[in-house]
């Protein structure tokens, strides 16, 4: 199962959107309403999965990067 965000649909100007949090397959299609309340919802496309990993040493060597004032290399990204 994979929870969705959905958000109702505001039916009257001014009405308050509600968010809510609705565990489905993948299979299913959105839902237009509340399961429980009835109110028209839709789904939210919000923000994705990340993963981090460690980093490996990298074989670019930082001579290969511009230099920056304060000697660092151009590798940290600092704006000194």
């Amino acid at each position: 199962m994979i929870t969705y965000v959905y958000e109702t649909i505001p039916t009257k100007e001014g009405e308050e959107i509600k968010r809510y949090e609705i565990e489905q397959s993948i299979a299913d299609k959105p839902l237009t309403h509340h399961p429980e309340t009835g109110e028209p919802i839709q789904r939210i496309i919000s923000g994705g999965l990340g993963v981090l990993t460690s980093a490996k040493k990298s074989s670019v060597s930082s001579s290969s990067y511009p230099s920056k004032s304060c000697g660092c290399g151009g590798g940290c990204g600092c704006s000194h």
